[in-house]
């Protein structure tokens, strides 16, 4: 009897919790300017290729004048701010509260922490130019198909999503274009053009420069030339 009297005040702490983590992460981010999400696995170690490409990534990124955002943690998101931070450019970590694996990573110089994965993933969204995703787990497969919701239903103004590393996923983009598309028309024929697979770091930055410096059309349509990213370059 007792919980269910507490419930309503733990939901009310709960709600000034959530407006908090919004609006610490509104004031923070608004003033980074353009910026990069990139996403890829925990546990990608060092001497892995993707570690080594996803620093190189970061840093031509930073060269070009974005800032780079990540989950804040180890392997892929380690290895992206620490290209950032070497590059001399922003390097932003949205760290998250975790029972293993969020160790936040030493290459941030902003940080930000939260509690509740629906917050940090708006962040994610609301200040980039760009999501480049490197090969991963579940959280990883999460964060890239909700970009493509989000594009599909233009519910978000669109951006280049990049997925980096041919080998990993190739095999996913057959599977969505023969069985989503294909055989089971759950998707049409122009949502297989809002992702590109590339293999080299300067092909993704180069899409991401060029979508930030093409004509915007009025309203939430894509710019000319991202109707028909190629899925494979």
């Amino acid at each position: 009897m007792m919980e269910m009297l507490e419930s309503p005040v733990q939901d009310l702490w709960r709600i000034f919790r959530i407006m908090a983590e919004f609006t610490e992460g509104f004031e923070e981010l608004s003033s980074v300017g353009p910026a990069v999400s990139i996403f890829g696995s925990a546990r990608t170690k060092p001497n892995d290729k993707y570690y080594k490409l996803a620093t190189q990534t970061a840093a031509e990124l930073a060269k070009a004048g974005f800032a780079i955002i990540t989950g804040g943690g180890g392997g892929i998101m380690e290895a992206a701010n620490k290209g950032a931070a070497e590059a001399g450019g922003k390097s932003i970590g949205l760290n998250i509260e975790l029972p293993m694996e969020q160790i936040p990573n030493d290459y941030q110089n902003l940080s930000l922490n939260f509690r509740y994965f629906f917050c940090r993933k708006v962040m994610f969204l609301k200040y980039a130019h760009g999501f480049i995703v490197f090969p991963g787990g579940f959280g990883t497969m999460d964060e890239f198909f909700e970009s493509l919701v989000l594009i599909q239903t233009l519910k978000q103004a669109s951006f280049p999503v990049v997925l980096i590393g041919r080998e990993y996923w190739t095999g996913l983009a057959d599977w969505i274009e023969k069985q989503m598309l294909g055989k089971h028309k759950y998707i049409a024929t122009e949502d297989m053009d809002v992702f590109t697979i590339v293999d080299d770091p300067k092909a993704a930055v180069r899409i991401i420069v060029e979508f930030k410096e093409s004509p915007k059309q009025s309203g939430l349509d894509m710019p000319p030339g991202m109707k028909k990213l190629p899925r494979v370059t």
